[in-house]
């Protein structure tokens, strides 16, 4: 992390990378239950016995410059990639509610370390949650390309009644099991290719090349391709180039998610000024929404020469276009799920492969589940047969508990709240550290020790509220059903027949914008 500037070191002592508390005052070591019920309602008795906001501890803003110095290169405590270490820090240092306020631009931060705390605050959130706003993003839709998006900007970065608005036009084709359960063959396609593609792609020791992260996001590509505009778009070609369109496509959703970070925690001169990294921001924007829009439109002219005997008969984009008549609708709805779904998905799966291959005996595990329940690999996959994927669905779960991909969830609060006997005021943005609270045994029983059995078994503490990598309530992932059908594709058909070694120096984890193994995933492809 970056050194402190000498006259700022008054003000640095708060941050710490040991705990400067003792074990008989941190809060862990006496932890109290909520003392609200998750769906209660509070009252002014609860609210007169609160603490007042300006005693929640957390690291001291300094004048003028505030908390945001922290997050500057060279005289800053804090660099983003490591901010998961960061919120573990915070955790250690000031106990199981930290603000970080003073950020130049934007709302306080709110760290919650209580899983009861974040049940409740999700059980009691109404039918338009608001997640703390990306305002880039926001910018974007609202101000930049306001004549695109209008009334319905989609529901990333979107809050309120403009959200629900558009969810509700969406979300029953996307969350409908009988929707994913068409893609089961396609997804599976694509996959076969795309392990094709592996297969020709090792070296002479059998290993993966040093960029098979960003295959892995060519072959996420193909498949959100596949299920939100209805085409193959030619990720997995082994003639691709660095001027192809889906490489553009994947670096232009790279650059869009992994600098939301930088435009939103550092000083947001972007907000006043086209800095260079707006300008690029934008350009990238405008590049998602031409290529969405131009592939809708190649649906839309289809549909119109489709014969239809039933709604079966339709895809998911043709039943969002048959059924509001507007093309713009399904292609936010596109740009939404390229937007956030290829990166993470394919984080998610760098993440769940270099795992595999660093834990053998569990790997074999799901390779003997899978051909337990798949014995015919030549035979197409099945919606029941990915079903009964226990073991492999629980290392995926396990997966995410400690290496969760997602480093935290949030809302921002739109009436004031008592959290961990505290009054918090409307507006401030609270985060729900879920690369933290999952491996917290408070939570979560021997949470050092990677046990997928965990998930299948009863006994030990595995808090429902700790790990919650899609979130929760109204707000949940839109496409989580899809992200778990081709995480789950992808192991049934590649350790059905091969198995992954790891022969390299241990990889640590960074966020980009999502947390996941940071360098060369050069995985050894063996036949099995």
């Amino acid at each position: 992390m970056g050194r402190a500037l000498r006259s700022f070191a008054a003000y640095a002592r708060p941050i710490q990378l040991q705990s400067t508390r003792s074990s008989s005052s941190c809060p862990f070591s006496k932890r109290q239950r909520s003392q609200i019920a998750p769906t209660a309602e509070l009252n002014e008795e609860i609210f007169a016995n609160a603490r007042p906001y300006s005693e929640v501890p957390g690291p001291r803003p300094i004048p003028i410059l505030g908390n945001t110095w922290r997050m500057v290169p060279v005289i800053g405590q804090f660099d983003i990639s490591e901010f998961a270490k960061v919120t573990k820090q915070f955790l250690d240092t000031y106990g199981r509610i930290v603000r970080l306020g003073g950020l130049i631009g934007r709302p306080d931060l709110l760290f919650v370390y209580d899983a009861d705390e974040i049940e409740r605050m999700y059980r009691r959130e109404g039918p338009t949650p608001f997640r703390p706003a990306m305002p880039c993003l926001v910018k974007y839709k609202s101000e930049v390309r306001k004549d695109f998006f209008g009334e319905l900007p989609g529901v990333v970065g979107v809050h309120g009644d403009q959200w629900r608005r558009f969810r509700s036009k969406v979300q029953r084709p996307i969350l409908q099991p009988q929707t994913v359960k068409k893609y089961v063959a396609p997804i599976e396609l694509v996959t076969e290719d795309f392990i094709k593609y592996m297969v020709d792609a090792r070296d002479e020791n059998g290993d993966l090349p040093h960029e098979f992260d960003n295959d892995i996001h060519r072959w996420s590509l193909e498949c959100i391709g596949r299920v939100a505009l209805d085409v193959r778009l030619g990720c997995l070609s082994p003639q691709l180039n660095s001027n192809s369109e889906p490489q553009r496509i994947i670096d232009a959703a790279k650059f869009a998610l992994r600098n939301v970070a930088v435009l939103e925690l550092k000083a947001p001169y972007w907000r006043y000024i086209p800095t260079p990294l707006w300008s690029k921001y934008v350009n990238n924007m405008n590049f998602f929404v031409e290529i969405c829009s131009r592939y809708i439109n190649e649906a839309l002219e289809r549909l119109k020469t489709k014969k239809v005997t039933s709604e079966n008969d339709l895809s998911l984009l043709e039943r969002v276009l048959r059924s509001e008549g507007d093309p713009k609708i399904a292609t936010i709805m596109a740009l939404d799920l390229i937007l956030v779904g290829i990166d993470t998905i394919s984080m998610a799966v760098c993440s769940i492969l270099y795992q595999a291959a660093t834990r053998l005996e569990q790997q074999d595990k799901m390779a003997e589940e899978i051909r337990r329940v798949l014995p015919d690999p030549s035979k197409p996959l099945s919606y029941s047969d990915l079903d009964k994927l226990h073991y492999t669905k629980a290392f995926v779960r396990e997966v995410f508990r400690m290496y969760s991909t997602v480093i935290g969830n949030g809302r921002t609060l739109q009436d004031d709240d008592v959290i961990c006997g505290y009054h918090i005021p409307k507006g401030v943005q609270v985060v729900f550290p879920t690369i933290v609270t999952g491996n917290m045994e408070q939570f979560v029983s021997d949470p050092l020790e990677f046990k997928p059995e965990r998930w299948l078994e009863g006994g030990g503490k595995l808090h429902p509220f700790a790990s919650l990598p899609y979130g929760f309530g109204a707000r949940i992932c839109l496409g989580r059903r899809f992200a778990d059908l081709e995480i789950q594709v992808l192991l049934a058909k590649l350790l059905s027949r091969y198995r992954l070694e790891y022969h390299h120096e241990p990889l640590d984890y960074a966020v980009t914008f999502m947390y996941a193994p940071d360098g060369p995933l050069r995985l050894r492809m063996i036949e099995r």
